[in-house]
């Protein structure tokens, strides 16, 4: 269905203050956000208005309880200048799933799909044109009742803010693969975008930069052995030419660019395991010579590489790191070519950004 939203505009852009040479991450929002609320057993109150703060009381059960997830996805432009989104109906299917498993009201797919056309649509100036970099999207759901009580609130607050952004990983990281701490087993709620994983990966992540990491390696919750992710993104391993990655088991985000990868793989020679994978193999494999590269793959990094993985007393430098050979390089270079245009979109996984299509 389509949805009556209402919008007041800014009535003057601070797009003319962006440099889009020097954009941070996360810290640049565009003109306006889109706000819409579940009350009563149905969402109302549907608007776009400027950016800007709100108000929530002291008792916002979110801020208590936790019941809080998000989405990250990416609006870019072709080289055509088109604005265009890669498998938004994926993100959405994700953010209801995480709604769900956190017992939370899930956001129907066309009114989030509603939702970035228009918001996107009227911010679209703001993708930025160097290529690489993106109009960042967060959708975010969280509670609203003002109640002291463990249990699931009846008010749901759905959002959606957008800021450029430009490559989230400058150069080739380094990762601390962690057995002090675990982000998820199964069973939990790892395989949902809720906030509360994010706040428990703080203090190891804090404490990996502050040893000269970049990031987080996490292992299993169980044996503290078996690869799971990296704290912002899937992982891969390629070893004598065969790509590796751990199995989605229920602790593990899904993630959409790790989806996006292994279908493009699919047309390739490349051969792929998904499956669980020891971090013993991989220190092996790196003496026997056959670990050739290590590399993340996320909807904010993109795909990044791992230039060096720390586990107890293994300190593992990857090889092929930069080379124009290597695999992470192509596979990236298919993704952004995917998005600009530069080839064809045979699997019609680009969607053009506008506020007038037919989204039933």
């Amino acid at each position: 269905m389509a949805y009556n939203i209402k919008v007041t505009k800014v009535s003057e852009s601070k797009l003319q203050n962006l440099d889009f040479d020097n954009i941070p991450f996360g810290r640049v929002f565009s003109d306006h956000m889109f706000i819409a609320d579940y009350i009563d057993g149905k969402w109302t109150n549907i608007e776009i208005k400027p950016y800007q703060d709100m108000q929530i009381s002291p008792a916002n059960s979110a801020l208590h309880y936790g019941q809080s997830i998000f989405e990250g996805m990416k609006a870019t432009k072709t080289v055509d200048g088109n604005p265009v989104f890669l498998r938004p109906e994926l993100h959405a299917e994700r953010f209801a799933n995480s709604a769900k498993r956190m017992c939370m009201q899930p956001v129907p797919t066309d009114l989030f799909l509603q939702a970035i056309h228009t918001l996107v649509d009227l911010d679209k100036a703001w993708i930025p044109p160097r290529e690489g970099s993106a109009l960042y999207l967060r959708p975010l759901l969280f509670a609203m009742d003002s109640f002291l009580g463990v249990r699931p609130s009846d008010s749901y607050r759905f959002m959606l803010i957008t800021g450029p952004v430009g490559p989230y990983y400058a150069k080739p990281v380094r990762l601390l693969a962690q057995e002090e701490y675990i982000r998820a087993a199964v069973g939990g709620v790892g395989e949902a975008k809720t906030a509360g994983n994010y706040a428990a990966s703080l203090l190891p992540a804090t404490k990996a930069i502050d040893a000269g990491y970049d990031q987080v390696l996490w292992l299993d919750g169980i044996e503290k052995k078996y690869v799971q992710e990296v704290g912002t993104m899937n992982i891969f391993f390629n070893i004598n030419g065969t790509l590796i990655t751990p199995e989605t088991d229920g602790a593990i985000l899904k993630g959409i660019t790790r989806k996006c990868v292994l279908e493009l793989l699919d047309d390739t020679d490349i051969s792929v395991e998904v499956r669980q994978i020891d971090i013993n193999e991989i220190i092996e494999h790196h003496k026997n010579g056959n670990l050739l590269e290590v590399f993340g793959v996320g909807t904010a990094a993109v795909v990044s590489e791992v230039s060096h993985l720390s586990y107890r007393d293994s300190h593992l430098d990857i090889p092929n790191v930069g080379k124009d050979n290597n695999v992470a390089k192509m596979i990236k270079s298919m993704i952004e070519d995917l998005r600009t245009g530069k080839t064809e979109d045979k699997n019609g996984w680009l969607v053009p950004v506008d506020s007038k299509t037919e989204l039933v």
